[in-house]
């Protein structure tokens, strides 16, 4: 088995020098690290809830260190924090009903049995809370074993005491099979999310209908695919994404596909959406309030699709549903990219002189690779959970993070 430090050290060192591409990626590989993770970690007698929350977070903090602008890799580790606190919370109410059961079947009163309160869910969740603590010394003395505070016969006081600890190996074990059963559907899940946000192609585009959409996005593409697979017959106009022009090679891959493609440029937009029935786009992220981190020059199509009525509509998987909101200090909105994407310094050399003015160059380049898109532009989103408004991404948000681990750090040892 490789060791787990040496996985860790080897993603972080991809992380940080930009060597898994894409959203995707990097969500399917943060998810299966720290599922090996999690898989290796050593289980104490008490609080393993606790402990394994420690684990992903020292692995999380790292990780997303690495490469703050990849928000995908800090969703997944939330992600992961949030299956270990169900799964405990599950856990600890399974182990709750078995004693009441228990206790239940050591009265012979029947009657007594129906007048005994439920126990409430509030009472369920605190149980489950103090579980993620660590143990006081009160808990801890009151945890030793009856022979050990008065005589008793040695075989029934060993028995005792081993069958407790078993009870507690065999809970540990459990929690760390369930969480890792989680953590494999949740992989399952974003491997197939293309697939997933594809099938509902059909609903959202019509026959003779014009598709606008800006460079190039894998889901987009797969998306507009499964459309003309169904026999859709509709165009699409591609803004190039410039000074990177994905939307050449996406451009191509339509027409691989047999669909009526027109190339035009981004600054063409406005001119054209006028002809255009809806914008289709991907995302790089979806944050807490509805908006949008996606490839720069998307906001500028979404305000012209604002001013002609067309809908915006960004299709993107749950993976990237991020539950910070924009101005968290914790979230890096933008990447600079190289300026020789847009000018060549052999040309513009004499431009850049540092040896005049003060060291200072006359010129200066900004190539950012994203934009910020305000929910109020979005008209709706489509996720490999189904369509949603951009005022229902709390709830999504409630369903998939805890409030508790949107700050991944470490919990401090002083």
């Amino acid at each position: 088995m490789p060791d787990v430090q040496a996985l860790v050290n080897d993603f972080v060192l991809k992380l940080k020098r930009r060597k898994i591409e894409g959203s995707h990626a990097s969500a399917q590989h943060t998810a299966e690290l720290l599922r090996s993770v999690i898989s290796h970690q050593r289980m104490p007698y008490t609080n393993q809830a606790g402990a394994l929350i420690d684990a992903v977070k020292a692995v999380g903090e790292q990780l997303i260190a690495a490469n703050p602008v990849e928000l995908a890799v800090g969703n997944i580790v939330r992600r992961v924090l949030h299956i270990i606190r169900e799964e405990d919370l599950s856990s600890t109410a399974t182990a709750i009903e078995g004693l009441g059961l228990s206790a239940g079947s050591d009265d012979d009163d029947e009657g007594q049995h129906e007048d005994r309160p439920a126990l409430s869910a509030a009472a369920l969740a605190a149980a489950a809370r103090s579980t993620l603590r660590a143990p006081s010394l009160q808990t801890l003395l009151e945890d030793i074993p009856d022979s050990a505070a008065a005589p008793q016969p040695p075989s029934s006081g060993g028995d005792s005491e081993g069958k407790s600890k078993s009870d507690k190996n065999i809970r540990s074990r459990k929690l760390k099979h369930d969480v890792i059963e989680a953590i494999n559907e949740l992989i399952q899940d974003i491997d197939t999310c293309h697939e997933q946000i594809s099938e509902q192609a059909v609903e959202h585009i019509h026959q003779n209908e014009v598709i606008l959409t800006l460079g190039r996005s894998r889901t987009v593409k797969e998306f507009l695919c499964a459309a003309k697979e169904k026999n859709r017959s509709f165009r699409v106009f591609v803004a190039e994404g410039a000074p990177r022009y994905q939307g050449h090679v996406l451009a191509k891959e339509l027409v691989s596909k047999g669909i009526q493609t027109t190339v035009i440029t981004d600054s063409a937009v406005f001119a054209m959406i006028s002809r255009v029935n809806m914008v289709i786009v991907g995302a790089h992220a979806i944050m807490a309030n509805g908006g949008v981190i996606a490839p720069v020059g998307i906001n500028m199509v979404a305000l012209a699709a604002q001013r002609h009525a067309v809908p915006f509509v960004v299709v993107a998987g749950s993976h990237k549903l991020c539950p910070l909101y924009p101005h968290n200090p914790e979230v890096l909105l933008n990447d600079l990219k190289c300026p020789s994407d847009l000018l060549d310094f052999g040309e513009f050399s004499d431009c850049m002189d540092f040896g005049s003015h003060g060291g200072s160059p006359l010129l200066h380049v900004v190539n950012p690779a994203f934009d910020y898109v305000p929910p109020k532009l979005v008209s709706l989103f489509i996720t490999d959970t189904g369509g949603h408004n951009p005022s229902y991404m709390y709830r999504l948000i409630a369903d998939y993070y805890s409030a508790d681990d949107l700050v991944v750090k470490r919990r401090s040892t002083s």
